[in-house]
């Protein structure tokens, strides 16, 4: 039996080693486009996801002010943060599963789909090279705690599209390009090459997952005739627990077609420095 978009989706989610689940998606990603490629597009299907996906017993899961703080300046300091990281992307990988199965009775564009199935599997690629990395570094992703907070906007948004698309693309991810340039610099100034490199990798690749979440909240509010920019203040609102902090990379997030008024109207400008 040929399986479904949201089949395959579920079969992600539902598996819980985070080099079987992305092995596993990659294959999904690899399939959906040579179906598409072959003129016999995959059918969308209706298998309900799991309200949270599987995970492995390790890492152990820690309120976010719990986790110990990662201090950069040591080779134990450097792999906490790259564990964060390679934490942040396996949950990536399945939010983004996630959006094609939860939402597969929305009524959207063929695009829609090729932008999820490609960032989720761009996820699932920076994952496997942050855990080389580790393992290169004599650790493994599991061997540290993690944030257990992570799918709270999964959760939160589980019946609104676009109340997923402007939490987590672009804000959790927009997020992801305000500070990888800081770490990118980290492992550029320790000389940790493999590091840096996969670092680089990530963040050239993470500016298109945010503009997927900006042309399709767009494209949303087009259909619904809502201003984009009031939308997203107020969904935001909604579903984001606390202010949005800066610094922020306008440079990036304008390429990533999220315009600064839609984020410092909302920002923490304790934060903002001089």
């Amino acid at each position: 039996m040929t399986l479904t978009l949201s089949d395959m989706a579920v079969q992600v989610l539902t598996t819980a080693d985070g080099r079987a689940k992305t092995a596993l998606g990659r294959r999904h990603a690899a399939t959906w486009f040579a179906a598409r490629a072959a003129g016999a597009p995959i059918p969308l299907g209706n298998a309900v996801p799991p309200l949270r996906p599987s995970r492995p017993d390790r890492p152990e899961l820690l309120s976010p002010r719990d986790v110990p703080r990662r201090r950069p300046g040591s080779p134990a300091g450097r792999i906490a943060l790259l564990h964060a990281v390679a934490h942040i992307e396996l949950n990536a990988v399945d939010l983004h599963w996630d959006i094609l199965a939860r939402f597969a009775g929305v009524r959207m564009p063929a695009g829609f789909y090729d932008d999820w199935v490609k960032a989720a599997d761009d996820e699932a690629k920076h994952f496997n090279l942050l855990c080389d990395c580790l393992e290169s570094m004599g650790s493994h992703y599991g061997a540290l705690p993690a944030h257990a907070g992570m799918w709270r906007a999964a959760e939160d948004t589980v019946g609104d599209l676009p109340g997923r698309l402007a939490v987590v693309p672009m804000v959790l991810e927009a997020r992801g390009l305000d500070v990888t340039p800081g770490l990118i610099e980290v492992f550029r100034t320790a000389g940790e090459t493999r590091a840096l490199e996969a670092l680089q990798v990530i963040y050239a690749e993470e500016v298109a997952h945010v503009a997927y979440g900006s042309k399709w909240f767009h494209f949303l509010c087009g259909r619904a005739d809502q201003d984009p920019k009031e939308a997203f203040h107020a969904l935001v609102q909604r579903y984001f627990h606390g202010a949005l902090k800066p610094p922020f990379n306008e440079e990036k997030r304008a390429e990533a077609g999220i315009p600064p008024d839609f984020y410092w109207p909302l920002a923490d400008t304790d934060r903002a420095g001089p």
